[in-house]
C-alpha cells in the first residue's frame, strides 16, 4: 500500500479525523449518554487507529474507529456492570454489620433452631435432608425406606409447624 493510500499518512489521518470525529462522537454519546466518555472513546478510537495504521487502509479506516469504538464500549459497560455489582456486595456488608441486623439475625437464627428441634423426629429428618442436605423428596424416600408421597407429607407438615413458631420463613 502507497503511503498517499494509508492512513499512516498525517495529511490523511487528519482528513479521516475530520471527516468522522463528529459523527463518531455523536455514535458514542448516544450509546453512553455521557459526553465526556464519549469524547474518550472518540480519542481512543483514532489512537488505536494510528498505532495499527499499517494494517488499515483507507478504505477501511472508518470502519475500523466504529468498531474500535463499539468495543470500547462494550467494555465500559461490562466494566460498569462489575462496579454495580462490587457496590451491591458493599452495602450488603454494610447492612449486616449493622448492630440491629447482627441482633434480629442472631434472634431469628435462636427460634429457627428451637423450631426445629421442636419438630417430630420424621419431620425433622426430612427437612434437614431437604434444607440442609439439598437432598430431592425421591432421593430422601430411598434412604429412608419410605415412598415419595410420605416424604412429601412429612415436609408440608414441618414447613406449617415452622410457620406456626417462627412465621413465615
Amino acid at each position: 500500500m502507497a503511503q498517499s493510500e494509508s492512513s499512516c499518512n498525517p495529511d490523511n489521518f487528519h482528513r479521516l479525523y475530520e471527516e468522522h470525529a463528529d459523527a463518531l462522537h455523536r455514535f458514542a454519546y448516544y450509546k453512553s449518554g455521557d459526553g465526556e466518555q464519549a469524547e474518550d472513546i472518540v480519542q481512543e478510537s483514532y489512537l488505536r487507529l494510528w498505532k495499527n495504521c499499517a494494517e488499515v487502509a483507507m478504505d477501511k479506516a472508518k470502519q475500523f474507529l466504529y468498531a474500535v469504538a463499539n468495543n470500547l464500549m462494550l467494555d465500559q459497560f461490562k466494566h460498569q456492570k462489575v462496579v454495580m455489582k462490587f457496590q451491591n456486595v458493599q452495602e450488603k456488608r454494610r447492612n449486616e454489620q449493622d448492630p440491629q441486623f447482627l441482633l434480629e439475625e442472631q434472634e431469628f437464627k435462636t427460634k429457627l433452631e428451637a423450631a426445629i428441634a421442636a419438630l417430630p423426629e420424621g419431620q425433622r429428618e426430612v427437612f434437614l435432608m431437604n434444607r440442609i442436605d439439598k437432598l430431592k423428596y425421591r432421593e430422601i424416600a430411598e434412604l429412608l425406606g419410605v415412598s415419595q408421597k410420605a416424604v412429601e407429607k412429612r415436609m408440608h407438615k414441618a414447613l406449617l409447624f415452622l410457620r406456626q413458631e417462627i412465621g413465615n420463613i
